[in-house]
């Protein structure tokens, strides 16, 4: 056992050995993505087959009761509303989209209310969004999509907001989405009932588990497909939506000269650095649009626009609707 792995066993509810039935409320709020829902049941379902027994149970639970709407458009059928999860050990909030307005002030403050019941309590992507309004974190580490990273920070500085894939902290698990939950739960599974279960488990998935201490975006490791200085590049657009580079600039960070990174992307990614650069800046700032409160200018600034009147100008040629509309 490492000393991370220590660490968290020692501040963990149900992260420790124990061959008892463990059984998880999973509450999915409407736009939760159905890649996050599988990537918290699967494994534990996959666990079970060796173990010949269902040690490890669930429930699926909604915000009302009736099947949750996903982002793929399949509705995901539900045992009942919150109040259904009464019982179970430890609840998992899955949301993605949208949860300030599919997480409404009665269930922030069921969930609240409900809390001392469980053992333990995670969220999953915007899951940390709604434990945090309920202030089921306040005081504790926690880590949330790494595109919500900075804003949960501010908008709760009571939280220690961390880039960690997932995070737990006593009786609080945080995921930063889909791949990370993979990692949260092989890694219950493992506290429990040992390496070589959650070996077969990943395996079952052709996959390896990650620790939870590490980053949920590592330049240690690009796209295979792409020439490495390219993905160097990116990494380097990425990082610097507000305040964008020029193509020379980013060139001469890299080595190359501007004429022959414009020929890399070109064959990489089928477009020159700056309209790749534009792409990224513009999705980042759709995404704010549709999913925060950030006023269009906070947006320009967060995203390299020089006033919301340009980033207005982009955005319309690019989807060809303007901000304001798709708000």
């Amino acid at each position: 056992m490492t000393n991370y792995e220590a660490w968290m066993a020692k501040t963990a509810t149900i992260f420790a050995p124990s061959s008892d039935p463990l059984t998880l409320a999973a509450l999915v709020l409407p736009q939760a993505s159905i890649l996050e829902v599988a990537s918290v049941l699967d494994p534990l379902r996959s666990a079970n087959r060796p173990l010949g027994q269902e040690t490890y149970r669930w429930r699926v639970v909604t915000p009302d009761g009736r099947p949750a709407p996903l982002t793929c458009g399949i509705e995901l059928p539900s045992l009942g509303p919150l109040s259904a999860a009464a019982g179970t050990d430890a609840l998992v909030v899955i949301a993605g989209f949208r949860q300030s307005q599919v997480a409404t002030a009665p269930l922030i403050r069921d969930l609240a209310r409900m809390a001392p019941r469980f053992a333990a309590i995670g969220g999953i992507d915007a899951g940390s969004w709604v434990l945090a309004r309920a202030g089921l974190l306040n005081g504790h580490r926690a880590t949330v999509h790494w595109e919500d990273l900075e804003d949960l920070a501010a908008a709760h500085p009571d939280i220690d907001v961390v880039p960690n894939r997932f995070v737990i902290d006593r009786s609080r698990f945080t995921a930063g989405g889909a791949a990370p939950a993979t990692d949260l739960m092989l890694h219950l599974i493992r506290a429990r009932h040992g390496p070589a279960l959650a070996l077969q488990v990943a395996a079952s998935f052709i996959t390896t588990a990650r620790d939870g201490h590490e980053p949920q975006i590592s330049d240690a490791a690009p796209d295979p497909r792409l020439d490495p200085r390219v993905a160097a590049a990116i990494a380097r657009m990425e990082a610097r939506l507000d305040a964008p580079e020029t193509t020379v600039h980013a060139a001469a960070a890299i080595g190359l000269s501007p004429r022959r990174m414009e020929t890399l992307f070109r064959a990489n990614v089928g477009m020159t650095p700056g309209a790749y650069a534009l792409t990224l800046r513009l999705s980042a700032a759709r995404r704010m649009i549709t999913d925060t409160r950030h006023s269009l200018a906070d947006v320009a600034l967060r995203c390299g626009f020089s006033s919301a009147s340009s980033l207005s100008r982009a955005f319309r040629t690019r989807f060809g609707i303007a901000p304001s509309q798709l708000r």
